[in-house]
């Protein structure tokens, strides 16, 4: 269920830019509604979402800086309170508040803060997690998507606004390529309920020291070997999980996704989402397009990766 608070219905449309001011103002409104006191909330981060932490430590608030994402929204919460009714270890909405809202446009959902100082669980947790998580039957009710990574590969590519001619035509052109090549794959694992973006990022330890899940907007249907692409790429191709870390998350979950003989196609195309989501943030951040450049000029070169920085 949605409420609009203030600005349109949520449907999409002009909002704004979004900044510090603006997603304080929003905050500021959107907590007062739910009888909240926003004064000395924390600004954690601000990227696709503004992340604050509430004073007394105990709510976190999310603002989606996209006005379109009201539907994902929505059904992030019908999935976290699903899993606690599973008693699976996840994020909690806080409870005794109707939600998602819309203020000014933007999405607010309200959740239970995890802990009091950030703390990442291990990738061997999160391989407990995915396994547990992928033997759950997920209700209908859920109303989960069919997972369509082109769908969004399309839409970022749209959006390359920083980028060069040259460049967006490089990567529209590979693209097209993967996606002739991973029409043609034979996926081995169950299709089933994903995280959709399931990483070492995701997965933090609350404070009775309990890994636990968060971030569920990206919950949905679609081959379960999307959930293990991250993990195994991060080692494989970056180096950010060491060879003992990649070995532990791969007996914990008991399949290696990199002796499945389409793993090079995934590894590409989720490389190219990787890389197309530092595009969107290009034209705003110095850094992001200079991380782009570098991602671009290392696929079109075939060079090593291992020199991308994790943001």
């Amino acid at each position: 269920m949605v409420t609009g608070v203030s600005g349109d219905d949520g449907s999409g449309g002009a909002v704004g830019e979004f900044t510090p001011e603006t997603a304080g103002a929003v905050l500021r409104e959107a907590c007062a509604a739910a009888g909240l006191d926003s004064a000395g909330a924390r600004l954690l981060r601000l990227g696709s979402n503004a992340v604050y932490d509430l004073a007394d430590r105990r709510v976190i608030v999310r603002i989606a800086a996209d006005p379109g994402t009201l539907p994902e929204m929505e059904r992030a919460v019908r999935v976290a309170r699903w899993l606690g009714e599973e008693r699976y270890p996840a994020n909690r909405v806080l409870p005794g508040v109707v939600q998602p809202v819309v203020v000014g446009g933007r999405v607010v959902t309200f959740w239970e803060s995890v802990q009091d100082t950030e703390e990442f669980a291990t990738v061997t947790e999160l391989a407990d997690l995915l396994k547990r998580l992928h033997w759950l039957e997920e209700p209908e009710s859920l109303g989960l998507p069919y997972f369509d990574p082109f769908a969004k590969v399309r839409r970022s590519l749209s959006g390359l606004s920083a980028a060069s001619e040259e460049d967006a035509a490089f990567l529209t052109e590979r693209a097209d390529q993967l996606e002739k090549d991973y029409d043609r794959l034979d996926f081995v694992l169950p299709f089933g309920l994903i995280h959709g973006d399931a990483n070492i990022g995701n997965i933090l330890r609350n404070r009775t020291g309990e890994a636990v899940l968060i971030d569920l907007d990206g919950f949905a249907l679609a081959p379960r070997e999307w959930d293990l692409i991250l993990s195994a790429i991060y080692y494989d191709r970056y180096g950010w999980h060491s060879r003992e870390q990649y070995e532990s998350f791969v007996h914990h979950y008991g399949f290696d996704l990199m002796n499945w003989p389409g793993f090079p196609v995934l590894a590409d195309l989720r490389e190219l989402m990787m890389t197309l989501w530092m595009g969107g943030k290009a034209a705003a951040e110095a850094k992001a397009a200079e991380e782009f450049a570098r991602r671009v000029e290392s696929i079109r070169s075939g060079g090593d990766r291992r020199h991308w920085r994790p943001f």
